[in-house]
């Protein structure tokens, strides 16, 4: 029998409601505070996420999806030519599933010139990821992020804290308005370019007498890119991590100013928050702000979501100077913090269409259209079917009503409705029915 791919899955109901839910709860909050969506591809050239993410990545080096496009019908044409209207080659284009969102997000800025707008872009994207994962509880190789972005020139104020602490607010204000309990908000700043190279070599530097003690991937990165260490999830090496310098000493003051700056906005909009100065995230384009959200329902693994500043992302891309700062949402880590809470979705159909008898299925589908018509969630069963299993079906379907609709029912115009919480059934006219099946408390009936 074929099965789902290792490492992905089939999203099914009821689960999905519960996804369905917590989207339409971003789309809401994301249009309060002005953000409009965007819809990158799920592919993209190869160098675009090597050039963003970083070569020494694990993502690079280790979990993307890559391949060589051999298709000589179109030309391959490297991301990085398209904005500057160079043309390409005719096959060999490498291409990768997309492991993360922002890279994709900064080249459309770049290649749709959206910076010459003068004005920030807040964009926000919906869609699955990829990565060669390890599938595990919570993680998968294709999994779901939703994700915000506030880039622009730096005339229209991107470098400026405030937006650090909006998209912070914003996040605060997205989870609790989802229903999740008792997050977490750790915040860090790894500084500008001028910063991260001294704070680099200082951790080269100490790291040098310590390397042999730790593991292989943490000797690799002391060479190419120290940071990464401070990523490092293999228990023997923590003691080690945790006597490094700390990258606090290492900013300069306009860095320490942005960060100070950003805290005591958050302090005075009550968003409650911790330094974690160990925190440097996991891709090379972040700079000064770096934050996580965390829940104790995902147990070690606890990040919800990360995000932070990648101010010269776009010119790493050829592109224009363009400020920004962003986030992702593991939305699949999300649900599952939700379901750790036993997180469920309200009953949502009201009523289930019974006919009753030969001829019955035309009234029944008439009467679920003008049900449909006015607003109320209808299913509709079988002429087929005895009332017994039409209660059966209608309770299995979560159904709050059943309505029969039989010969003398049509005649009469009015509806047998029973109330399968209650066990209370009454009758309703049909033009009274809608309103009667809409509201969360109607009146008791005469039989």
């Amino acid at each position: 029998m074929l099965k789902a791919v290792r490492g992905t899955r089939d999203l099914l109901p009821p689960d999905t409601d519960l996804w369905n839910r917590v989207e339409a709860k971003v789309r809401d909050v994301m249009e309060r505070y002005n953000f409009h969506e965007i819809r990158t591809p799920i592919f993209e050239d190869t160098q675009l996420f090597s050039r963003s993410v970083g070569e020494e990545t694990d993502i690079v080096s280790k979990e993307m999806f890559t391949w060589e496009d051999r298709s000589r019908a179109i030309p391959a044409v490297p991301v990085l030519e398209v904005a500057s209207g160079t043309r390409g080659r005719f096959s060999g284009q490498s291409l990768t599933l997309r492991p993360e969102n922002t890279a994709g997000v900064v080249r459309a800025y770049i290649e749709h010139r959206l910076g010459d707008k003068g004005t920030l872009q807040k964009l926000y994207y919906i869609g699955p990821q990829f990565r060669r994962e390890r599938p595990q509880k919570g993680r998968y190789r294709q999994f779901y992020q939703i994700g915000a972005e506030i880039i622009g020139p730096p005339s229209a104020g991107s470098e400026s804290p405030i937006h650090d602490a909006e998209i912070l607010e914003m996040l605060a204000t997205l989870l609790d308005e989802v229903g999740l309990r008792d997050w977490q908000l750790q915040l860090n700043s790894v500084g500008g370019a001028d910063d991260r190279a001294r704070y680099n070599q200082a951790l080269r530097e100490a790291l040098k007498p310590l390397l042999h003690q730790m593991c292989a991937d943490c000797q690799r990165r002391a060479e190419t890119n120290p940071l990464r260490v401070l990523d490092c999830k293999v228990p023997k090496d923590q003691p080690i991590i945790e006597k490094l310098p700390k990258v606090s000493e290492y900013l300069g003051e306009a860095s320490r100013e942005h960060f100070a700056a950003v805290g005591a906005m958050l302090d005075t909009v009550g968003i409650p928050y911790t330094i974690n100065e160990r925190m440097v995230r996991g891709l090379d384009y972040y700079t000064r702000t770096t934050f996580e959200f965390t829940h104790g329902g995902l147990g070690a693994q606890s990040a919800v979501l990360g995000g932070g500043r990648y101010d010269g992302l776009s010119e790493s891309l050829e592109g224009p100077k363009a400020p920004g700062i962003g986030f992702a949402i593991g939305e699949d880590r999300l649900i599952l913090a939700l379901q750790s809470q036993g997180e469920t979705i309200v009953e949502k159909l009201r009523a289930y269409i019974a006919p009753l008898g030969s001829g019955m299925n035309p009234h029944a589908l008439k009467l679920a259209r003008e049900l449909r018509r006015e607003g109320v969630s209808v299913d509709i069963g079988d002429e087929v079917f005895r009332l017994k299993r039409s209660f059966e079906l209608a309770e299995k379907a979560g159904a709050r009503f059943i309505v029969i609709v039989g010969e003398n029912e049509v005649a009469a115009g009015q509806f047998a409705v029973k109330n399968l919480a209650t066990a209370e059934q009454v009758q309703v006219q049909r033009a009274e029915l809608a309103a009667y099946l809409k509201d969360s408390n109607p009146q008791p009936r005469k039989s």
